[in-house]
């Protein structure tokens, strides 16, 4: 179990409270669009009977929204029951014109409560890279059928794509995209039973792709292969010029943390953060020593079932 002092860890328990640096307030018909330096969140009660389309509209109705620069995508109608996100993405398409500002959407901010992750079903998002060319920041939560076509963009600067189980497409789109200005990337490779298909051939091709090179931060997470990732890393050059490296929310044990503690470039890391990990104390501290600083908070301990081997899980499976 966790340390109980470490606080909460970033999974899909709650909503947002803040997305590009912005405080996420709600938009409300009777208190119309929010103003301000705020991130507009909008999205489909359980029981509500219009669509997000149709939520979409009252909101573009007022004046107020052609000024969001951040909106927040909540549930979408029949996203309770497993409806896709394609009449949501074909709205805000068609409203781009309506949105002349928007530099950051997050689609998906749908919380366990609401449905699990490994449950939330997207769609082809390549029109929004093209509707929306002033973009900076794009995060996705939910992986099944989801598709980012070949991306080209000009500003995007951070990617963020969440989910219980990645599929190799999914991996190998973001590695044929050209988004010549992303400083962030972070993927959510989930657990194998959920659909996780990133085996070291998969990673390398990531790692191998140009949008690499110009990475401050890279983030690998919630993985259920974090050995296996932390041993590829590792054993190649640093990937483009980051300073913070990401594998918190999986698997990692001293296998792939004495491995990361013997990269060569690992001391050029500004932070490392592995929390929810299953590393000893010892490898811990050999990590410590090679790098700039490590988050190591959240230690977790396996799961044994009578004589069965322990097992390591992710925080987000489901």
């Amino acid at each position: 179990m966790a340390e109980s002092d470490d606080g909460p860890l970033p999974t899909s328990d709650e909503h947002v409270e803040e997305f590009f640096g912005l405080p996420v307030r709600e938009f409300a018909e009777d208190g119309g669009v929010p103003t301000g330096d705020v991130a507009v969140r909008i999205g489909c009660d359980w029981d509500d009977q219009e669509g997000f389309p149709d939520r979409l509209a009252d909101l573009l109705d007022d004046p107020a929204a052609a000024g969001i620069t951040a909106l927040v995508i909540g549930p979408w109608g029949g996203a309770f029951e497993g409806g896709s996100s394609e009449a949501t993405v074909e709205a805000l398409v068609a409203a781009r014109d309506r949105l002349p500002n928007l530099r950051a959407l997050f689609l998906g901010d749908i919380v366990q409560e609401e449905t699990e992750m490994s449950w939330i079903n997207q769609s082809d998002l390549s029109p929004l890279f093209g509707a929306f060319p002033a973009l900076e920041e794009l995060r996705v939560r939910g992986a099944n059928d989801l598709s980012l076509g070949r991306p080209s963009h000009d500003n995007l600067r951070s990617l963020m794509i969440e989910c219980g189980g990645m599929p190799a497409s999914v991996a190998r789109e973001v590695a044929a995209a050209r988004l010549p200005k992303l400083e962030r990337l972070e993927l959510w490779f989930g657990d194998e039973g959920y659909g996780n298909e990133i085996a070291d051939d998969v990673l390398i091709e990531l790692l191998d792709a140009p949008l690499m090179a110009g990475l401050a931060h890279l983030g690998l997470r919630n993985d259920d292969r974090a050995d296996e990732t932390a041993a590829v890393l590792a054993s190649r050059p640093r990937p483009g010029r980051i300073t913070t490296l990401d594998l918190s929310l999986g698997t990692l044990g001293d296998a792939g943390a004495d491995a990361l503690a013997g990269a060569a470039w690992i001391g050029e890391l500004d932070r490392l953060d592995i929390r929810h990990h299953f590393v000893s104390p010892a490898a811990v501290e050999r990590l410590r020593a090679a790098v700039g600083a490590l988050d190591a908070r959240h230690v977790m301990e396996a799961y044994q079932y009578g004589n069965d081997p322990p097992e390591r899980y992710v925080a987000v499976g489901e």
